[in-house]
């Protein structure tokens, strides 16, 4: 997949559901229910345990234009697992190695950065779209301040997103939103599926721009 089709593909997607949890089969159970759901880009954390089976088990469930991804992957090793699982992209929390070693691959890749700095140097390193991490800090305002300077780096706002900012960021200019506790709650840990459920297909309905 080319680094122009999955940032058109998430620019129409608006949103990654983030699985992190601390038990493999919970967080395969979440993750298929967000699939289900509609979520057309999912990644499951490399700190959840057994994360690259996870991806393996969850591919086939996954529709046609649905891309499962690892997050948190920091080294060039990482990025090898992550092609050998069946990852389609991959998330980090920083600018690190495996910046290089997924564009070296051609996986797009979506780097975690927060100042400017770090946006460029992201940019510069390979990274497809720049995760603004954590959002949190400077909030919508910092979309829209970053924007200004930078018009044509892609921002995906990560970070204590929940659906009321979720809709402010994409007002603000980011391409994208990254959601993992306030969609996901505990259930990637063995909490309430049926939960997750309702919460899911509120922030399914942002890929429709009315929604946001």
């Amino acid at each position: 997949m080319t680094d122009d089709a999955f940032l058109a593909d998430l620019t129409q997607a608006r949103v990654i559901a983030i699985v992190r949890g601390a038990d493999a089969a919970a967080a395969e159970a979440a993750g298929a229910v967000l699939l289900e759901a509609g979520f057309r880009f999912v990644e499951i954390a490399l700190t959840t345990p057994d994360a690259l089976g996870v991806i393996e088990r969850l591919r086939p469930q996954a529709q046609p234009g649905v891309r499962l991804g690892a997050g948190t992957v920091v080294t060039r090793p990482d990025v090898a697992d992550v092609v050998a699982a069946g990852g389609q992209f991959i998330v980090t929390p920083a600018v690190t190695d495996s910046v290089e070693a997924a564009a070296s691959r051609s996986l797009p890749s979506v780097v975690g950065a927060l100042s400017p700095t770090e946006i460029l140097s992201a940019r510069a390193r390979g990274a497809t779209v720049v995760k603004l991490f954590p959002a949190s800090v400077g909030g919508p305002r910092y979309v829209r301040a970053i924007r200004d300077p930078f018009p044509d780096i892609p921002l995906l706002a990560v970070g204590g997103v929940d659906l009321v900012a979720a809709k402010e960021y994409l007002r603000a200019g980011a391409v994208g939103v990254g959601v993992g506790g306030p969609l996901v709650g505990d259930a990637a840990s063995g909490g309430d599926l049926k939960a997750l459920r309702g919460r899911a297909h509120a922030f399914v309905a942002l890929s429709d721009p009315g929604g946001a």
